[in-house]
């Protein structure tokens, strides 16, 4: 997949608003402080002019953000979840708009779950990837930061990161928002995701 154009398209704040459009869904997920703005960002080219904002802070993204790429599909970037800071109230509803976003079959083509590769999934990890099991919604699951992890010790993060949240290696992509590693590759898996283009 070649990035032609991107667009914010807006944003959705409750169940009770509408989305900004039909087109197919891929979802973003992950914990807070995981990389997911940064590797938006990569992913979509927009490193200079950037869609997704960056914070030092964790837990900014308090909506679902959709991004219309390429007049084909919208990018959701989902509320980073697992940040501990924000009021419990402020937590439960992030939850329940992630939840009420991803029990809607309609569109929706599969989530590609962030996992911070410098450590082992945690257990809200696990739970979404069940909890997608139980959906069944395809999921693709990043290992981000890898530029981090020494080159000796990637593939054992790997094999361990698949075999806790019960995936199958091929379910794995490793990433570096930094170097640009594995950018063609979720770039490709994207396109496996989403419906084939007409003509």
């Amino acid at each position: 997949m070649i990035i032609r154009s991107v667009e914010f398209a807006g944003s959705v704040a409750s169940p009770k608003n509408p989305l900004p459009g039909d087109l197919p869904q891929v979802a973003f997920s992950g914990r807070s402080n995981v990389g997911k703005s940064s590797l938006i960002n990569v992913l979509l080219g927009r490193t200079r002019k950037k869609v997704a904002r960056v914070s030092s802070k964790p837990g900014k993204t308090q909506m679902l953000n959709f991004y219309r790429v390429n007049d084909r599909f919208f990018l959701v970037d989902l509320p980073g979840f697992g940040y501990a800071r924000a009021p419990g109230p402020v937590r439960d509803s992030w939850r329940r708009l992630v939840e009420w976003y991803l029990s809607r079959p309609e569109s929706l083509c599969g989530v590609v779950h962030l996992v911070d590769g410098r450590h082992p999934p945690f257990k809200l990890d696990q739970e979404m990837m069940e909890y997608l099991g139980e959906l069944g919604v395809p999921a693709l699951v990043i290992l981000t930061k890898m530029d981090r992890v020494p080159k000796g010790k990637r593939e054992k993060t790997l094999d361990s990161a698949a075999e806790k949240l019960a995936l199958d290696p091929e379910q794995l992509l490793a990433f570096s928002s930094k170097t640009g590693e594995g950018r063609d590759s979720l770039l490709t898996a994207l396109d496996d995701l989403l419906p084939p283009q007409e003509g």
